[in-house]
């Protein structure tokens, strides 16, 4: 094993060359700088727009058979009243008026009615805000302050509760144990074909005859796993890096919600198990990923088996509600201890709060117990299946005696 951190090295160097890993690890920050970037200049465009309509004159009149509409709004928009609906209609087809209004005697049970001129898509949008308005304004004189902030439903509540006579707010407690739900679904998504290939790409262009003749294959197959897991937490911090500086920097003028890390709840203990299910967890898929490609001839192949691996691990996300609303059912329970469904359940669990301790250990023995396993099996595949390039190893194989 004195060549172990040579493979170590060489694989870190040889994967921070590669353009890919770079597009991966950078595609996320990217993808969420363009959502951000749209949003930016979606809400500057509208905003503008919306100022230059505000600013916008047109004729208008209305019918008002319910009788909302106050003389005095009318006036303040330099609206007409008329008698008739047709007589509004047959004005705006004639081009003498630019909008009319018609409002129904029910107005709950009918449609106000808006007859315009066609000054284009956005710009049409401007007969449906001046009725808006002119309804708002006609209604909100009849209302005191608080009874308004009612009928607007601009009432501001704040909810407190209380556990056993402590206050607790379950939401504000789940984001710091729920961040490690987070970084798993990214690493895996990002990092997952890689590390897939990592134990293929040797095999598929014959260079790994050359690398044996000077390296054991359990030093190598070692090497790659512990590389795999470094490279993994180094694309996890790419990833996330730019996202929080972008926030920090770019939160007021985007309009996104401030976040006052100050004020959320600190659990170490709830903090401390997520952590532990994540390396766990972590470590789990990269021993069965590597141990799929060492036993397969070629990524093609390997990649079979991928959708299999995704499907056990973020197959538990379907039954989301079930995790938080029922813990104790069976199916619950199940997924929760079988180690290549476990991490997402256990996960979510943790964040909302409804694992209990010795559910935890439990369940963290399980993965520590598999991960080892997995790791012994890619080790072993990795011997007897790195000179095979025409065929898939078969389990009977993997685990013959020496």
């Amino acid at each position: 094993m004195h060549n172990l951190s040579t493979v170590v090295k060489f694989e870190i160097v040889r994967s921070l060359k590669k353009k890919s890993f770079w597009l991966l690890s950078l595609a996320f920050p990217l993808m969420i700088a363009a959502v951000f970037a749209v949003i930016y200049f979606s809400n500057q465009a509208t905003s503008q727009a919306g100022e230059e309509l505000s600013k916008q004159k047109f004729s208008l009149a209305v019918t008002d058979e319910s009788g909302i509409v106050k003389p005095e709004v009318l006036k303040a928009l330099s609206a007409k009243q008329l008698d008739t609906k047709e007589e509004g209609v047959a004005l705006v087809k004639e081009g003498k008026l630019d909008g009319f209004i018609f409002i129904p005697k029910d107005i709950g049970a009918n449609e106000v009615q808006i007859y315009g001129k066609d000054v284009g898509i956005f710009d049409n949008n401007r007969y449906a805000s001046v009725t808006q308005w002119l309804l708002s304004q006609s209604i909100d004189s009849k209302f005191n302050p608080s009874e308004l902030a009612v009928v607007q439903q601009k009432v501001k509540t704040e909810v407190t509760t209380y556990q056993d006579g402590v206050e607790r707010d379950a939401i504000k407690e789940a984001i710091l144990p729920g961040v490690f739900l987070i970084l798993l679904y990214l690493l895996i998504t990002t990092f997952g074909g890689q590390m897939l290939a990592s134990t293929t790409e040797e095999k598929e262009n014959r260079v790994i005859e050359m690398i044996l003749t000077t390296v054991r294959a359990k030093t190598l197959i070692v090497g790659k796993i512990v590389s795999m897991v470094i490279l993994g937490f180094l694309q996890m911090a790419i990833v996330l890096i730019p996202v929080i500086v972008g926030y920090a920097l770019l939160h007021t003028q985007l309009a996104l919600p401030t976040i006052d890390l100050s004020e959320l709840p600190v659990d170490w203990v709830r903090i401390g198990i997520g952590f532990v299910i994540f390396v766990l967890s972590f470590l789990l898929l990269t021993g069965l990923l590597v141990a799929i490609g060492a036993a397969t001839p070629t990524a093609k192949e390997a990649n079979s088996f991928f959708g299999v691996i995704m499907l056990l691990m973020f197959g538990p996300l379907y039954a989301v509600t079930l995790f938080v609303s029922s813990p104790d059912a069976g199916i619950v329970q199940f997924l929760s201890y079988f180690p290549f469904t476990a991490p997402i359940p256990l996960l979510l669990r943790n964040a909302v709060g409804n694992l209990e301790l010795y559910q935890a250990l439990i369940s963290m023995v399980i993965l520590a117990v598999s991960s080892m396993l997995v790791m012994m099996v890619a080790v072993r595949a990795f011997r007897y299946g790195a000179l095979e390039y025409s065929r898939k190893l078969t389990l009977k194989e993997i685990f013959a005696k020496e």
